[in-house]
């Protein structure tokens, strides 16, 4: 985690764990990034290898291919695979797109 953090700390905008507390979000843009999941692998009974599923989502009040490409060469030069989608929130008049990728947990092997 503490890599995926540090990767994000180059995009120099606001981020945080899942959400923001209530008052307390900025202004687009900004990013919320999660963990809902992992893919393991076993071996011998027990977990071998941690694969954590990550979900970056980035949020701006419009379409910035500027910021997403910012993002990307992030993911590119630390040799992240990832999938991208997007999405207009009526609600919030926020744009997000969601990069989605898995990446390797601590303690492997």
């Amino acid at each position: 985690m503490e890599n995926l953090v540090e990767m994000l700390q180059e995009l120099k905008i606001p981020f945080a764990y899942d959400h923001f507390a209530e008052g307390e979000s900025p202004e687009p843009p900004f990013i919320c990034y999660l963990i809902p999941g992992s893919d393991n692998f076993a071996a011998d009974g027990r977990v071998y290898f941690k694969l954590n599923e990550v979900r970056i989502e980035m949020y701006t009040d419009f379409k910035d291919v500027a910021l997403e490409s910012r993002l990307e060469d992030v993911l590119d030069r630390h040799e992240i695979f990832y999938n991208k989608s997007e999405t207009w929130i009526q609600s919030e008049k926020l744009y997000e797109v969601m990069y989605s990728f898995d990446m390797e947990g601590l303690n492997n092997g």
